[in-house]
């Protein structure tokens, strides 16, 4: 572990794959010392390698001579310690954010190819001997596993270190080509090498993950192009039996529309590998956004929990109809307070959930002022534009008696709303996580339910996850997201990874919000004709 005092450098882009930009590199500093300087957590010092079921300990380093052999020792590592880090500094040998014990899902080896040929010569290597594999792209997927196999003791392919080209950029088609290993970060500044002004690069909240592997598990971003699966075009696929295919246009021999045209002839397959163990993509082509002419970030803030119900009811039609352009963005105030970076021992020091009244103390020393939710949006287009789509929007949210629109010439340029107004402008950031610093040794993982854009439904997921964080004396950390025609409460449970109570009771926590929300939609299958109307709905 680093000294409290001093951290070691995060490496840069031009040094690392997964690198910082260099613009980033005084705020990354700034967030690992964060980390570091509240971390209680010891270095594991594991040394026994977890060998896969099934196979005996000397069939399975037998194997391994062989692998070394074909791709060069250098490229085959066995796993004999656990490192955490962090967010730039991520493992590739387990979950960097484990909820479970951390060697429950650790992998038994890494290696790293550094072409499709040689992830074929594994796959087939990996059926001679059965022995289980787990491809990463850059492997942080924090809070939803991260690197960590499925199968204890199988071989993590990391497809980042040594495969991570631009393959293209095309301005006039606005389209990309790009291996496994390259992130937000990487593509974003080599489109503003290369001068491509016209082009913008869709990023989620965090611009370290890999654009291919976060489009493989249908991520998301902020800006129209956010939708990231819909957004790709061509696929290179290694397939369990070690064949390759190409989907799309990609199939036919020398054609040149692979990123213009994704469905070629006949069926399309794209589908079967997307969060799935049917193939290793090993590159992918997307579209990227034009420079829309122009853009205007707004923020609202509303002043009570009880506005849920009607606020989704006005966002629903608006987002359909694009006149909310992006991702619909709807915070919980005490996301806000953990936002700030502090622990929670800065604001409260008892037990269970912080009361409300101390996080709306908290907020009320935000420059926004107390509130309970948040909007966060972005219009885009000519100014002319932009204005007839803000004032149909600031006429739907001023309908909730209290709302108020936040100059952003009020906000000092640190604060938080600067980083989705990046973000949303397709310019990659690193501040995201800064809540996960709640706790020492912070960890999270999200209770994430997909239901309808309803005030109803809405209010009832607002309630499970309301009760479950009491009832197991967790802080909740909610966000709707919506959307064109569904809508995700992003349930943030923070916890210490170094205590085993807490993350005990965040697995708990997470199953309980789970059989509700199932049981809850049950019910309303049960009973079409109660509260909850007609509609059988899918929580």
């Amino acid at each position: 572990m680093a000294s409290k005092n001093t951290v070691s450098p995060t490496p840069l882009l031009s040094e690392k794959h997964n690198g910082i930009p260099t613009r980033l590199f005084v705020k990354a500093q700034q967030a690992k010392s964060a980390i570091f300087d509240i971390a209680t957590k010891p270095q594991s010092n594991r040394t026994q390698v977890a060998i896969p079921q099934g196979i005996s300990e000397n069939s399975f380093h037998k194997a391994i001579d062989e692998l070394s052999a074909e791709l060069g020792e250098e490229h085959v590592e066995l796993v004999t310690k656990l490192i955490d880090g962090w967010y730039m500094e991520n493992p590739n040998t387990h979950d960097g954010m484990h909820v479970s014990e951390e060697d429950d899902f650790v992998a038994s080896a890494i290696v790293y190819p550094s072409t499709t040929e040689e992830v074929q010569e594994i796959v087939r290597w990996a059926n001679k001997h059965c022995i289980p594999i787990s491809p990463i792209s850059i492997g942080r997927n924090y809070g939803y596993g991260g690197a960590a196999p499925r199968v204890r003791g199988a071989i993590v392919i990391d497809l980042g270190r040594r495969m991570n080209r631009i393959l293209d950029i095309n301005p006039d088609n606005c389209t990309c080509l790009v291996e496994p290993g390259v992130t937000y970060f990487a593509l974003y500044e080599e489109i503003k090498a290369r001068g491509f002004e016209n082009l913008w690069v869709d990023v989620p909240d965090i611009g370290g993950g890999s654009v291919l592997g976060n489009a493989m598990d249908r991520g998301v971003g902020y800006t129209p192009y956010g939708d990231h699966w819909m957004m790709h075009s061509g696929m290179e696929i290694v397939l369990p039996t070690g064949e390759v295919i190409r989907t799309g246009m990609g199939a036919l021999p020398g054609n040149n529309s692979w990123q213009l045209f994704p469905y070629g002839f006949g069926p399309t397959a794209d589908g079967l590998f997307s969060q799935s163990n049917m193939g290793i993509v090993t590159k992918m082509g997307f579209g990227l956004m034009p420079n829309p002419g122009g853009y205007e970030s707004y923020l609202y803030t509303f002043p009570k929990e009880e506005d849920l119900a009607q606020l989704i009811e006005i966002i629903r039609p608006l987002r359909i109809a694009m006149i909310l352009e992006n991702v619909a963005q709807l915070r919980h105030i005490s996301m806000q307070v953990a936002l700030e970076g502090k622990p929670r021992g800065a604001y409260y020091t008892g037990k269970g959930r912080v009361p409300d009244k101390i996080i709306h103390d908290a907020a009320k020393t935000l420059p926004h002022g107390d509130c309970a939710w948040l909007y966060y949006g972005m219009a885009y287009g000519p100014e002319d534009i932009r204005k007839y789509k803000l004032d149909i929007i600031h006429k739907e949210f001023m309908k909730i008696p209290g709302a108020r629109r936040i100059d952003p010439a009020g906000l000092p340029t640190n604060d938080y709303f600067w980083v989705r107004d990046r973000v949303a402008s397709g310019v990659p950031d690193i501040e995201e996580l800064r809540w996960v610093n709640w706790h020492p040794n912070g960890g999270h993982v999200a209770f994430s339910p997909v239901s309808p854009v309803r005030g109803q439904d809405a209010t009832a997921l607002w309630d499970i996850a309301r009760k479950r964080c009491d009832e197991f004396d967790l802080d909740l950390f909610p966000t709707f997201c919506v959307g064109l025609r569904e809508m995700h409460l992003i349930v943030e449970i923070v916890f210490n990874r170094d205590d085993p109570v807490m993350r005990n009771k965040a697995r708990a926590c997470l199953r309980g919000m789970i059989d509700d929300a199932a049981g809850e939609r049950l019910r309303r299958v049960s009973h079409p004709s109660s509260v909850y109307g007609s509609d059988c709905g899918h929580l």
